[in-house]
Parts: C-alpha cells; sequence; structure tokens
C-alpha cells in the first residue's frame, strides 16, 4: 500500500501531477482544492463560508480543511493507498498526521513565485465539469469552451494578482515549519515543477522508486 503527500503552492500542477501517479498505482487522490469547490458546487453547509473565504484571496480554515480531510480518509475506499493532495496545512496537522499514518513520501513540487503568477493569472476552469485550463499551455480547441464537456470556461473569482500575492505569502508562512517536519523524518523530495508535465511526472516516479 502506498501512501504519499503531495506539497506544492497552487499552480504548482501537484494536483495534475497526483491524479498521473493515481491513475499509474491506482490509488485514491484526495484534493482540498477538489473537496472544497464539490462543497460550493452541492451548496453543502460549508459552501458559503468556503466562498467568502476563497473570494477574498485567502487559504480556507485549518480547522476546515481538518475536519473534510479525516471525514474523507475515514471512507476507507483507498484499496492501495492514497495521494493527499493540499494537506496537512500546519505543524500540528503534520504532526498528528505522521502519528495516524505510515506515509512512503512527501512529493514538493518546487515552482518560482513569478512562474506562478503567470500559470494561475492565465488559468481557465469549465464551469461544469470542473477541468483545468490554461490559455498559455493547454488552450481549449474552441476558446472559451471545454473540450470535454463543452462547457463555459470561466477564471476562478480568486485568480487575481491581490488574492494571488496573498495566497502566496501565507502559503510560503505555512509551509515552511510543516516541511521541516517531514524532512526531519527523511520524507521530502524535491521535484523541479517548471519542466513539461512527462517529464515532471518521470522524476517523481524515480525519486519514490516507482516503475
Amino acid at each position: 500500500m502506498h501512501k504519499y503527500v503531495f506539497m506544492g503552492v497552487q499552480g504548482s500542477g501537484k494536483g495534475t501531477q497526483a491524479k498521473l501517479l493515481e491513475h499509474h498505482l491506482d490509488l485514491a487522490h484526495i484534493g482540498v482544492g477538489d473537496i472544497l469547490r464539490w462543497n460550493i458546487k452541492n451548496h453543502t453547509k460549508l459552501a458559503a463560508r468556503i466562498k467568502r473565504i476563497l473570494n477574498a484571496g485567502k487559504l480556507v480554515d485549518d480547522e476546515i480543511v481538518e475536519e473534510i480531510v479525516q471525514r474523507r480518509l475515514q471512507e476507507h475506499d483507498w484499496n492501495f493507498g492514497f495521494i493527499l493532495d493540499g494537506f496537512p496545512r500546519n505543524a500540528n496537522q503534520a504532526g498528528f498526521f505522521l502519528e495516524s499514518y505510515d506515509i512512503d513520501a512527501v512529493v514538493h513540487i518546487v515552482v518560482p513565485d513569478e512562474v506562478i503568477k503567470k500559470r494561475v493569472l492565465a488559468r481557465r476552469l469549465c464551469e461544469d465539469c470542473g477541468v483545468d485550463f490554461n490559455v498559455i499551455d493547454h488552450r481549449p480547441k474552441i476558446e472559451g469552451r471545454c473540450d470535454i464537456c463543452g462547457g463555459k470556461l470561466i477564471r476562478r473569482a480568486d485568480d487575481t494578482e491581490e488574492a494571488l500575492a496573498t495566497r502566496l505569502a501565507e502559503y510560503h508562512e505555512k509551509t515552511k515549519p510543516v516541511l521541516e517536519i517531514f524532512r526531519r523524518k527523511e520524507l521530502v523530495v524535491e521535484v523541479d515543477g517548471t519542466q513539461a508535465v512527462d517529464v515532471v511526472q518521470s522524476q517523481i516516479r524515480k525519486a519514490i522508486n516507482v516503475v
């Protein structure tokens, strides 16, 4: 059974890389961002609170994230293991997580902030099926329309320069102590996320010894 944590700032490509490894190893991909968007789309009790936080350009409260991740892990549908994308978010969560689960590796996808800004501001999302596009690197065949379902492509409400600057600062501040905890356990492998998608995936598999 494989258990991995993927870390990287929003726009680093960690979600894409996690899904590629998920399919390769038949793992459950537990993405915090996906779960938050599901809550918003389905108008759950948390939806309004999550939308207010995201629209302000902030990261969703650690307590909310911890609750939804623990609830998701308790479903135990991960027969061959899981990839956790976007959690832990602070040192306390990291300590608790290490006590609860035997982690194989923490994959840290490293991308400079300047590159992240270009990627995020060019990002578009299908409002129907949730597939991500990028008007620089992953342009849709028909402008403004999803290649998969034909849905309308929109810019996320929090994909603005001001909101992104806030997210980047908050992410770096919170992530540093989390990475230090994982590094003390010699779990962290770092991969250059500025390379082509297939190259990044190949380097991740090599780093975690997966064929």
